[in-house]
């Protein structure tokens, strides 16, 4: 994907700087917004003004500018180090690093092996962590969910997007975010009855929503928490 200089352009009196990318996956132009900024996806070939795309969608663009701003103020001051916090399964884990074979999480602690702390950090040693169960814990609720749902999933890859928590392509791979492991179990399976219920339902149609509703019945509060709640799932600065 091609990238061009930053630039900045006036919507609704607010200036706002985005960035334009070219891509050969694109099939039409977009915008994407998210917490690290404002990008305007162009295919190739593409003749589309970026400045009318962005002024023809200023009010969206605008107001999810606005919330990903203030989204960077709520951003936890993160300290990886023995004694700090984190969030596992929506509850907080201290940072132990100790001699052990392998890191796990036992009694409301993260206990990190000593020997991989060494060998790279103590925030490679919990992301490490984190990744491990998130495998575990995805592979498990996503084979309980696909037989309750009469579906079948060919992988789960895990991903390592900053705001995008799941997917699931036209070959039945479910891409998860490792970062929903900070979230609380039924936000978890939320996102996991979603991206199996595109094995059925490609769209968000009526029939898609029906569907997810049948398994998650509170799946608007969930996709509400995940709304109003995703500061909390951002790991380190590195995120931004």
């Amino acid at each position: 994907m091609s990238e061009t200089r930053p630039r900045e352009t006036d919507l609704l009196g607010e200036a706002v700087n985005y960035e334009v990318r070219r891509s050969n996956e694109a099939g039409e132009p977009r915008i994407d917004v998210d917490i690290r900024g404002v990008v305007v996806i162009l295919p190739q070939e593409s003749q589309s003004n970026p400045e009318t795309l962005l002024a023809e969608n200023a009010a969206w663009v605008v107001e999810k500018k606005r919330k990903y701003d203030s989204y960077r103020k709520e951003v936890p001051n993160r300290r990886f180090e023995v004694g700090a916090t984190f969030l596992y399964l929506g509850t907080p884990h201290e940072i132990v690093v100790e001699r052990r074979s392998s890191s796990a999480v036992r009694e409301g602690e993260f206990r990190l092996s000593e020997h991989h702390v060494k060998q790279a950090s103590v925030k490679r040693a919990l992301e490490t962590l984190y990744r491990r169960k998130a495998r575990e814990t995805f592979e498990k609720r996503a084979s309980h969910y696909a037989e309750e749902m009469g579906v079948e999933y060919e992988q789960i890859e895990i991903r390592n997007q900053r705001t995008k928590w799941g997917s699931c392509s036209t070959a039945g791979t479910l891409g998860l975010n490792w970062r929903l492991m900070m979230a609380p179990s039924d936000i978890v399976d939320y996102i996991v009855i979603h991206e199996l219920a595109h094995l059925r339902e490609p769209n968000h149609t009526d029939a898609f929503w029906s569907l997810v509703v049948e398994y998650d019945p509170q799946y608007r509060e969930h996709a509400q928490w995940l709304e109003e709640h995703s500061t909390r799932l951002i790991f380190s600065s590195g995120d931004l």
